[in-house]
């Protein structure tokens, strides 16, 4: 079929159009986002959705200076590299005649995928589209055109790294995390590590000026050790957290004046992509450590991962008729858990430790404590925790042998100052066992956690022993929190009282209780 002839009134209505896109697009990001997107989507119908206009109001933030330091939180799925390492970057070089002087670098968790939206990125700014629309006052530079590193006639780049790789010489305007660790590495204390340093010690620098330039960083939660969880707590960030389901007393805002529009627990975050029955497959899929995480950008659980809450039980000394504790079950209700009374005699008890490496600020925190058990039942009876340097260590262990004298075994991981103490204090106290955690700490806690579940784990009521919440919160916490020295601790001396049956022939008394129970450090 013959092609019409274009009339004068529609080339004066295409113009038209081509002069509304240029005038919205540059001026608001949001706009760009929905132009640009059959560009580099065809594929895929644009679905507006409110986290998509959040993401880039606090983009265009970014860019007039309003923001200088910008985390966004957000679950798989929801077009975040599109949007932040892909259409902003296209957006900010025709954002004003000055736009293409912007320089900026772009880092993911692995070249190849720093590459693939540098690659994107380049070919929309190279579409027709995009040169009519809205007529960029540079060229691309073709001495300076690769797929990870390109650059205009203005001066301006955008650099792909992979986070990690080989370092680069140059220094940007802004300087762009998108999804920093992969989700594979979560569980590994090596790759969370080694991102916080990348971070910290080489892109700290990257910036022209320190005192204007800008820093983004958008990711899935993944642990409270990894990117998010580290700058959150170092403060500065304007925080954009957009779970997939709503929690009431968890709303955000920001500086610039949004607010999760979401009243309704559970209400979803992008129900025409992800409905309910996509959302409850994630839940399968990911478990509620990785729902939590991935979704919920909370990377524990509310009631806990794979160590809850509410498993615990509470012992109180014969007699003491302490007041129940109130514990939170899964549903929002309260249950008041009456403690037990501590048994006069056990099976078998222990000592179970685990040591750091050195006494500093930011190193591991040295513990001890004393188990019994009694039947099926398991009682975590004293916990000592600091950061101790080799002679405070030494004496810690001197004076909880001291303080529980008929406990007999005493379990030291193998590793840190660990063998150091024992060798030194071997030929003075007796019943020194060093263990190697075969398998890994989180296979340790997951063999011990179905005797927690089944309520069979008793701790200190929390009016004996004030370090019982902060005890509770790392175990729910773990695999995902900063710290896990005691849970470690715990895991190492629950393993080995796995194999009591009740049916041993020797009973150890358990230790008197002093009526100060200063023992409950």
């Amino acid at each position: 079929m013959p092609c019409l002839p274009i009339t004068a009134s529609a080339r004066k209505l295409d113009q038209s159009i081509l002069w509304m896109e240029r005038k919205d697009g540059s001026k608001k990001f949001r706009n760009f986002v929905e132009f640009a997107w059959p560009i580099v989507e065809p594929a895929m119908e644009f679905v507006p959705n409110w986290h998509i206009d959040a993401i880039a109001d606090h983009l265009q933030a970014v860019a007039e200076g309003h923001i200088q330091r910008l985390l966004i939180n957000v679950p798989p799925g929801h077009a975040k590299s599109l949007i932040v390492s892909v259409l902003w970057p296209a957006w900010m070089w025709i954002r004003s005649a000055e736009g293409g002087k912007w320089r900026a670098l772009f880092a993911s968790y692995a070249q190849d995928l720093a590459n693939r939206d540098s690659v994107r990125c380049r070919d929309l700014m190279r579409s027709q589209w995009y040169r009519a629309t809205y007529e960029p006052a540079w060229e691309f530079n073709p001495a300076q055109d690769q797929k990870e590193h390109f650059a205009n006639s203005l001066k301006g780049f955008r650099i792909a790294l992979g986070v990690g790789g080989k370092g680069t010489g140059f220094r940007g305007d802004c300087v762009v995390a998108d999804d920093p660790i992969n989700a594979t590495d979560q569980y590994s204390d090596a790759m969370l590590e080694s991102c916080l340093i990348w971070w910290d010690q080489s892109m700290s620098s990257r910036l022209n000026d320190m005192r204007v330039g800008a820093k983004v960083i958008i990711m899935q939660r993944l642990s409270d050790r990894d990117l998010s969880g580290h700058v959150l707590r170092a403060g500065g960030y304007e925080h954009l957290r957009l779970p997939t389901e709503y929690e009431p007393g968890q709303a955000n805002k920001s500086s610039i004046g949004f607010r999760d529009p979401r009243t309704q627990p559970g209400e979803l975050l992008f129900k025409e992509l992800f409905p309910r029955q996509v959302v409850e497959q994630a839940k399968k899929d990911l478990g509620s450590a990785g729902f939590a995480g991935q979704h919920q950008q909370r990377p524990t659980p509310m009631g806990g991962g794979m160590l809850k809450k509410h498993w615990w039980r509470y012992w109180q000394p014969k007699g003491a008729n302490l007041p129940p504790v109130m514990v939170r079950l899964p549903d929002g209700t309260i249950e008041q858990r009456q403690p037990v009374d501590l048994p006069a005699a056990f099976d078998m008890q222990l000592q179970t430790w685990d040591m750091a490496f050195k006494d500093t600020k930011t190193a591991d925190f040295v513990v001890g404590q004393v188990m019994g058990a009694r039947g099926g039942d398991r009682f975590l009876l004293a916990q000592t925790r600091d950061r101790m340097d080799f002679p405070s260590t030494l004496l810690a262990v001197r004076q909880m042998c001291g303080m529980w004298p008929m406990v007999a075994l005493k379990l030291v991981e193998d590793k840190a100052n660990g063998p150091a103490v024992v060798q030194s204090l071997r030929h003075e106290i007796a019943g020194f066992v060093e263990v190697n955690p075969e398998g890994g700490k989180i296979s340790r806690a997951a063999a011990a956690s179905p005797q927690l579940e089944s309520g069979n784990w008793y701790l200190p009521h929390p009016k004996l022993a004030p370090w019982v919440d902060a005890f509770i919160n790392e175990c729910a916490a773990f695999p995902a929190g900063v710290n896990d020295d005691q849970v470690d601790a715990w895991s190492q001396g629950a393993k080995r009282l796995m194999a009591v049956t009740g049916k041993r022939p020797t009973q150890v008394p358990v230790r008197r209780l002093e009526t100060d129970r200063s023992w409950m450090v």
